[in-house]
Parts: structure tokens; sequence; C-alpha cells
């Protein structure tokens, strides 16, 4: 039993060691980490929309909640400054012909309500603000501004939030493998895309870069190079009539960066291909970006995906997508390279390049002395 759980966590650390680490996950999260930078708060203050709009849903709550509450209680203060001021609470015991500032404000309490009251213009009820004092007007006027600017900008960012494409980039979903195989008599890197919704993206645009550590001929190491992708689909690369899930792919030819790969090999390579989907959210008319990333163990040579559109008796189209990633082996050749070269060959033996027609050979007579 011990030597069995060993053997296990042995083979899970090993497994982990392997693990190779991914700018974009499989989600579109960016594994990023800025350091180092100088005046990065002040920086992100100055755009202080933006960061309230990537906060997380519970600081965006908490900053909601603190403002308004804040706000009151501050104007609260103020309120009970004017009337202590003036001299209006109880405590100094008013005249019968005293006019105080602000009507029935006995307390911190009372003046913390009436702060309520006026930001959120709800009514005041018995208490009110008098013409005896102007200080209490310019306040008055003063806070009925400021909760209006409050309740614009916590409002707006809320339905800012809540309205994202961010959003709708979660109704597009990748297949969770690449795989390489033959289409039109070409090998290529085939990867599923569907959309979720009935509603389409328009103007829809898919591209991709190929992340690899390269080494410039002047000694220069470049972690994150990034490499052209080009990806198309039967129907076109632009414009996409996005209602069913499209297979895009990838021709690995002389000019893309797979061709020198083989199936022996794959595992071996050091790359991470991040595949970006641009389109207009047809609802709203925002841009919407979707990413997704392949590492060399998500990329599997010699497969296809399984077929996943059907047609029902009732005439509808059935899209399965319970085996939306499905793969299904199929007959490849190990390397792009020894297919063109093959091509080349049959080209030229067709074009009788490679035939030799007649041979010429020597023939060595030998002349027979004997008698």
């Amino acid at each position: 039993m011990f030597s069995y759980l060993r053997e296990r966590f042995t083979s899970h650390l090993r497994e982990c060691s392997r693990r190779r680490a991914r700018l974009v996950s499989k989600d579109g999260r960016c594994n990023i980490e800025f350091g180092n930078v100088e005046q990065s708060r002040f920086v992100f203050l100055i755009d202080i929309w933006t960061t309230i709009l990537d906060l997380r849903w519970r600081y965006k709550m908490t900053i909601f909640i603190s403002a308004f509450l804040g706000s009151w209680f501050l104007f609260g203060l103020l309120w009970y400054v004017v009337a202590y001021i003036h001299k209006d609470l109880p405590e100094f015991n008013p005249s019968i012909n005293h006019t105080p500032c602000v009507e029935n404000i006995n307390g911190l309490t009372s003046a913390f309500l009436f702060s309520l009251e006026t930001q959120v213009t709800i009514g005041y009820g018995f208490r009110c603000v008098t013409e005896q004092c102007a200080t209490a007007i310019f306040l008055l006027i003063f806070q009925s501004i400021l909760g209006v600017i409050i309740n614009s900008f916590m409002c707006g960012a809320i339905l800012a939030k809540i309205s994202r494409s961010k959003n709708r980039a979660k109704t597009i979903t990748f297949s969770k493998n690449a795989v390489i195989s033959k289409r039109g008599g070409k090998l290529c890197l085939l990867i599923r895309v569907a959309n979720l919704r009935k509603s389409l993206l328009i103007g829809s645009h898919i591209y991709g870069k190929l992340l690899k550590t390269t080494i410039t001929p002047e000694g220069e190491t470049i972690i994150l190079d990034q490499v052209n992708i080009e990806f198309v689909v039967d129907a076109g690369n632009e414009n996409l009539f996005f209602i069913s899930p499209l297979t895009i792919y990838h021709i690995i030819d002389k000019n893309s960066p797979f061709f020198h790969m083989a199936a022996e090999t794959l595992l071996q390579q050091d790359f991470e291909l991040v595949v970006f989907l641009d389109g207009t959210v047809e609802a709203t008319s925002a841009t919407c970006q979707v990413r997704t990333s392949y590492i060399p163990e998500e990329v599997l040579w010699g497969y296809r995906f399984a077929p996943i559109v059907s047609k029902t008796k009732e005439g509808k189209y059935r899209v399965d997508f319970q085996n939306f990633s499905k793969t299904v082996a199929v007959e490849t050749p190990h390397c792009a390279f020894c297919l063109y070269n093959e091509k080349e060959a049959k080209a030229k033996e067709k074009k009788g390049y490679d035939n030799p027609g007649f041979v010429l050979s020597e023939v060595n007579e030998t002349s027979d002395t004997k008698m």
C-alpha cells in the first residue's frame, strides 16, 4: 500500500514538473504579472472608470455600498455640526421663538436620517431646512448635486459591467484539442469553434499567434516571440455565418511554422498556439474577442473531428455538443515535409523528369582466343 501511494505521488510530481506554463488559459485569461511598475496605482486612479469596470463583483458591490453609506454618514455629521453651531439641539434649551436651521434635528441619529432623506429624495416628513441659515441652504444644494453624481457613476458602472461584451464571449466555445490531418489533399491543423447562442456575431474574424522562444542571429533570446498563424474556413475568412459550429484550419505549407514538425517530435516542441475570434455582438453592437490556447499536448496528430450536425425528421438541423470535442483517428502523413516531397516526386515523375527512358550501359566484349 505504501509503495503504491509513493508511486502515485511520484507520478503526480513528475506530471506537475512537465506541465507547461501558458500565457493564455483555455478560458482566455492572460497569465502575466507586471512587476516594478512606477506609479502604477496613480495611473490606475487616473483611468478610474476602467479600473472600476475591471473589478470583481464583490469589490464593486463593496464600493457601491460604501459610497452611499459613507456619503450619508458624512453629510449627517455636517448637518449635526450645523445644528450644533446654531445651537438648535435640545441640550442648548433653545427658546420657543428660536428658528433652527433644520427642523426637528435632535441628535446625530436624526441628522443621519435627514441626510439620507435629502440625498435619496424620499421626502423629509417633519424634518426640513428653513431660511434661517445660509450655510444649511448651501449644504443642501451641495449634497443634492453630489448625490446625483454618485448615483449616476455607480449605476452606470453596474450597467456597464452587466452589458460588457466579455459576458457574450463566454457563449463562444472552442474544441478542447486541435487536430492535424489531411484536408483537401493538404496537411492542416484544425480547430472547431461554436456559437452557443442563436444570435450571430457580425463581421467575425479568426486568426492565431504562435508563441515560442527563439534566438536571433545576433544571439538575442526572445521569450515570447509571436508568429502569425492564418486560419481559413471553406466559406471564407471574413464575415463568417456563425449559425452552426465551424471547423477552421491552418494549411501546413512551407511557410508554416509547423512545417518542420513531425508526429514523433510534436510533444518535444515548446510553443503555445493562441487563437482569437473577433466580432461584433448583434444585440449591442459592442466588439467582442474570444481567446483560447493550445500547447503541444493538446494537439493531436492523425485525428479529425467527429461530425456533430444532423438533420431531424422535422426538417431541423441538430447539433450534438456532447461530441463537440470528440476526435477520430485517420491515416495521416507523419510530417508535412514528407507529404510535400512525395507530391513533388509524383509531379516530376508525371512530367517525365524522373523517367530515365533509355539506360546506357557499358558492355565489355571479350574475344575468345582459344581455338
